[in-house]
């Protein structure tokens, strides 16, 4: 029975890849290809077209197949040299897109783009699965690769005390193990350009979902021996997000770079302990340097020590004059040391 259930699901895998080369012949081309009957080949398209995966014009000899609305394309890849992101999208997804919005399409080449090309370059192992799925509602895709895990590898190669932490250096942008070839940008836009994105790898989770004001940090849904790093994506068809106007939201007022990070001071608190200390401090200014404008946001952190507030908003300022501390969504507790530290 499962054998036969897996030749119904090839089968109609090669019609949907098929039908734009053979959209007059599809029944013939995949009978030949299957040795069945095109009286077989009809059952699936009709199954096809009920889902609809397919869609079809005129009738008898003179009949003709179609892409449907509803799209899904699932691979599995052995990570090689000649394997390129672009490549991957254009010879095995890009059908998966055609026909929708241009921001819709704009967003999800971005994203597909930019985490493959993680893969290849960053990853370290030997495979990749991917998964891209249109419905009614949304896209959804998903990455998964088996190599060394993306937080461990930041950790080992940026000398951080935990994968928590690298998570949250990430979180700020312009994070990268290769800055030679990569801006470390990739990550941190795609999370924003996407109406829900999460990075599960080894013991921990990242999710970025946008009806929220701030992302997450969980426990990972995989043990610590599992896949190296899943990447999930979802945007709403319906979503009028525009890609440029992401990445302005994230520039200078006048200038055309990336010179502004969000940094939620919640993320720096371990399990239930206060922001007291000038080294927790530290560890939330670490590579902020990079920035013009940085943008402190205390939602959801009821109180903060002198000493933390101090290092921020006195010695840091004082010693970068040319870096803008913004701080916003303060308590009133955390208001009272913020400005205490910056008129010391």
């Amino acid at each position: 029975m499962n054998n036969n259930k897996e030749r119904g699901e090839e089968i109609r895998r090669q019609i949907v890849s098929d039908v734009k080369q053979h959209s007059a012949d599809i029944s013939k081309h995949i009978a030949r290809i299957f040795s069945i009957t095109p009286q077989a080949v009809y059952s699936h398209t009709q199954r096809l077209e009920k889902e609809g995966r397919l869609k079809s014009t005129g009738s008898g000899k003179g009949k003709k197949y179609y892409l449907g609305d509803l799209r899904e394309q699932k691979s599995h890849f052995i990570l090689a040299e000649d394997l390129t992101e672009d490549g991957v999208w254009r010879n095995e997804y890009s059908f998966v897109f055609e026909g929708l919005p241009e921001n819709i399409v704009d967003i999800c080449h971005y994203g597909f783009t930019e985490m493959v090309n993680n893969v290849l370059d960053h990853s370290g192992g030997k495979h990749v699965s991917i998964s891209a799925i249109r419905d009614n509602e949304k896209i959804m895709f998903s990455v998964i690769d088996d190599g060394e895990g993306i937080f461990r590898k930041i950790r080992r190669l940026c000398n951080l005390d935990d994968e928590r932490q690298a998570l949250f250096e990430l979180s700020k942008g312009k994070l990268t193990t290769d800055p030679d070839n990569h801006t470390g940008e990739g990550i941190f836009f795609t999370s924003r350009v996407f109406d829900e994105f999460e990075i599960d790898s080894k013991g921990v989770r990242f999710r970025h979902d946008d009806q929220f004001e701030f992302d997450v940090i969980l426990e990972s849904e995989f043990s610590e021996n599992e896949a190296g790093t899943a990447v999930y994506m979802l945007l709403k068809r319906d979503s009028s997000r525009e890609i440029q106007t992401v990445f302005d939201d994230y520039a200078g007022p006048d200038e055309f770079q990336f010179d502004k990070t969000v940094i939620p001071v919640r993320l720096a608190q371990y399990e239930n302990e206060k922001l007291v200390s000038r080294s927790q401090a530290k560890r939330l200014l670490c590579r902020i340097e990079r920035f013009k404008h940085v943008i402190f946001d205390f939602d959801e952190v009821s109180a903060i020590g002198q000493a933390f507030a101090d290092e921020i908003f006195r010695v840091y300022a004082k010693n970068h004059p040319d870096i803008v501390l913004v701080p916003v969504k303060m308590e009133p507790n955390v208001a009272k040391m913020v400005n205490r530290a910056g008129s010391g």
